[in-house]
């Protein structure tokens, strides 16, 4: 069933979107060389309970950890682990949320680990920038494709790639909530925008092809060529003035 928020339910989830702004702050001080995916996630860990938040990630259909650390070709999904030590020149995706008085919000960013390579930061930019554009699509009257349709023209138009079999989805008093929110397709199709939704857009893009794979611990996403994969999101608010970004600082 789809939702829409009242203005009262989007200020508690605007809270714990700066819980999540705040974890995402503290943990791009840590993800540095010779740090493990381990001390990431206990930095994570760390906001959640100085700021009073639950964690919507850990203990979800058995997840056990409050971030999704997921390095160079993993999309999504990545266990911490004090066995993953991160080098100069990787690059890591942090996934993470928090829950205010039953709401929830969702956000990921995608950073560098010391100096990395020209193409791997055309990566990060490239689907960072097209998640704005999604962002931009945000409005009341506007349709779901079109958010999926600007993630896809802007990441394909830099000869990158869309991940098609995870995608990002509404949110609200769970963490994943309908509709479901591709980076691709048509515009101009699907839904109509109203106010009050709520939507968590998460633009997956690849820098060889679109395929994946799942490991064998169940959880950990990679590409099936072995190359990079960048990740960001936002939760992002329907509201009379535009969209609003519940996940910023």
């Amino acid at each position: 069933m789809i939702t829409r928020k009242t203005p009262e339910q989007i200020a508690l989830m605007r809270r714990a979107g700066r819980v999540v702004a705040e974890m995402h702050e503290e943990c791009r001080k840590v993800a540095r060389p010779g740090a493990t995916t381990l001390d990431v996630d206990r930095v994570a860990r760390e906001v959640i309970e100085r700021r009073g938040a639950r964690s919507n990630f850990l203990g979800y259909h058995g997840f056990p950890a409050v971030i999704c650390s997921s390095p160079n070709d993993v999309i999504v999904h990545g266990i911490p682990s004090a066995d993953v030590v991160l080098a100069e020149g990787d690059i890591l995706s942090i996934d993470c949320g928090a829950i205010i008085e039953g709401w929830h919000a969702d956000a990921a960013v995608t950073v560098p680990i010391g100096a990395i390579d020209a193409e791997s930061q055309r990566l990060l930019d490239v689907t960072e920038a097209s998640l704005w554009a999604a962002i931009e699509q945000v409005v009341e009257g506007r349709r779901l494709g079109d958010i999926g349709a600007a993630v896809e023209g802007l990441a394909e138009a830099a000869g990158f790639t869309v991940v098609r079999e995870y995608v990002g989805h509404g949110i609200g008093t769970a963490m994943h909530e309908e509709p479901q929110v591709p980076n691709y397709g048509p515009a101009g199709r699907g839904m109509k925008l109203k106010e009050g939704l709520v939507l968590a857009i998460e633009p997956m893009v690849n820098a060889g092809g679109p395929e994946t794979e799942t490991l064998a611990d169940g959880w950990t996403v990679v590409t099936r060529d072995g190359r990079r994969s960048a990740h960001f999101e936002h939760t992002i608010a329907v509201t009379e003035h535009g969209p609003e970004v519940l996940t910023l600082p």
